[in-house]
């Protein structure tokens, strides 16, 4: 992986972490979301993305490179596989609250909408 995306990915996730903390400290003592559903939700969604960057990066690439495709998109397969799990047993088992769990997961798409502006405006484009 270029140094150039590891730069980029690490800024989106540390936009992540500062607009899941701001939302934490804002919409928290009012109880507008539950704090433990907000944070699992960016907690997940946070995991998610750096496994799925980083693992492209460390598996796929190098068993591309290796004319075994099958074998890394049959990885990529098991990794969502057991997300979607872990997805479930949270909202079946856990008992977690889907907005303040929607609010926390959606705070990466934020982030990387953040990071994108960011860089537009850098390069001024």
């Amino acid at each position: 992986m270029e140094a150039a995306s590891k730069k980029t990915i690490l800024r989106i996730e540390l936009w992540h972490v500062v607009m899941l903390l701001a939302l934490l400290v804002t919409l928290a003592p009012g109880k507008f979301v539950e704090p433990e559903g907000l944070l699992i939700g960016g907690l997940f969604m946070g995991i998610n993305f750096l496994l799925l960057s980083y693992g492209v990066a460390w598996v796929l690439t190098p068993l591309a490179g290796k004319g075994r495709v099958k074998a890394g998109v049959g990885l990529l397969v098991v990794k969502i596989a057991i997300f979607l799990a872990l997805l479930a047993t949270l909202f079946f088992r856990v008992q977690v609250d889907a907005l303040s769990f929607a609010l926390g997961f959606s705070t990466l798409l934020l982030a990387i909408l953040a990071e994108t502006i960011r860089t537009r405006m850098k390069l001024g484009t």
